[in-house]
C-alpha cells in the first residue's frame, strides 16, 4: 500500500504519474450528463433540438464516449475509425485513449485536439482551437493532465505531460509548458502565473487579465506624469526642483513604479 502516498484522494489523481483515476460511471448517464451541459454553460442555449446540430464538441465527445470504451476492451481499430468519423464531422480531433471526465464542455469547438495520454477532469471547459499535446515521441504519458473546474480560452496550447491544477484558467492563444497551480490563471507566450486565488472561482470562468492593457495604461500614466512635470515647471520658468508640484508629481512617479515592480513579479512566477 505504498502507493498510497502517490495519491491525492481529494482530486482523485496519481500524483507520480500525473494520471486521473478514472471514475466508473454508465455508459448512458455520461452522454445524458453531457447533454444537459450546453444549457449550464452556453447561454446563446435555445432548446435541445439544435444539440445535435450546433454543438460539435458534444457530438463529439458522445461519440468518444463509445469509442473510449471500445478501444480500452481491445478494439482499438474500431475505436480509432469511431473518432476519425467524429473528426471528419466536427473537426475535433480527440484520440480514443484520452480521458474525458463528466461534464466536460467544449464550446465551438472547431480545431481544438486531445492527444492520446491527455487526462480531463470534471466541469472542464474547453474552447475553439486548444491542443492537448505531446512534446516526445516515447510511447510513455506524454500530455496533460487538465484537474476539475478548469477553462481553457480559445487557440491555447498545453503541451508535455504537465498539471493544470482545479480551478485553473488559461488565456486565449496561451502556450503553457509547465505546471499551473490550483486556482491559478496563466497567460502568455510561454505562458506565465499572473494570478492565484485561494477562493473557488465565482461564474464568470472566461475573465482573463490583459496583461498588455496593464502594460500600456503603466506606459500612459508614466507620460502624463513627465508632461505634467515639465508642463508645471516651463510655466514656473525656475528650477524643476523649485517647481511647486514638482515633488508631488515625483511621489506620483515612485507609486507607479512600485505598482509596475509588484506586476513585473506576478508575470514572472513561475
Amino acid at each position: 500500500m505504498s502507493e498510497n502516498s502517490n495519491i491525492n484522494t481529494e482530486t482523485k489523481i496519481d500524483t507520480k504519474n500525473n494520471i486521473i483515476l478514472k471514475e466508473i460511471q454508465p455508459l448512458w448517464q455520461q452522454i445524458k450528463e453531457d447533454f444537459s451541459t450546453p444549457q449550464q454553460k452556453d447561454p446563446a442555449y435555445n432548446g435541445f433540438l439544435e444539440l445535435f446540430f450546433n454543438y460539435p464538441g458534444l457530438i463529439a465527445i458522445a461519440h468518444h464516449r463509445v469509442a473510449h470504451r471500445v478501444y480500452n476492451r481491445g478494439f482499438k481499430l474500431l475505436g480509432r475509425i469511431i473518432m476519425g468519423w467524429a473528426q471528419f464531422m466536427t473537426s475535433i480531433d480527440i484520440h480514443p485513449a484520452a480521458y474525458i471526465g463528466r461534464r466536460v464542455f467544449i464550446d465551438h469547438g472547431i480545431g481544438v485536439v486531445i492527444g492520446e495520454t491527455a487526462q480531463i477532469g470534471n466541469d472542464v471547459t474547453i474552447y475553439q482551437g486548444v491542443s492537448l499535446g505531446g512534446v516526445s515521441l516515447e510511447k510513455t504519458k506524454r500530455h496533460p493532465t487538465v484537474l476539475h473546474n478548469v477553462t481553457i480560452g480559445a487557440g491555447a496550447k498545453i503541451l508535455g505531460n504537465i498539471v493544470i491544477g482545479e480551478n485553473a484558467k488559461v488565456g486565449s492563444n496561451s502556450v503553457v509548458i509547465k505546471n499551473v497551480p490550483n486556482n491559478a490563471t496563466a497567460v502568455g507566450i510561454p505562458a506565465r502565473i499572473i494570478g492565484q486565488d485561494d477562493k473557488e472561482n465565482d461564474k464568470q470562468t472566461t475573465k482573463l487579465p490583459d496583461i498588455d492593457q496593464k502594460m500600456f495604461e503603466y506606459i500612459l500614466c508614466r507620460l502624463k506624469i513627465f508632461e505634467a512635470m515639465v508642463q508645471e515647471c516651463t510655466q514656473q520658468d525656475i528650477n524643476t526642483t523649485m517647481c511647486e508640484k514638482y515633488e508631488e508629481l515625483k511621489e506620483q512617479g515612485k507609486i507607479l513604479d512600485n505598482m509596475y515592480a509588484e506586476f513585473l513579479k506576478a508575470i514572472k512566477k513561475e
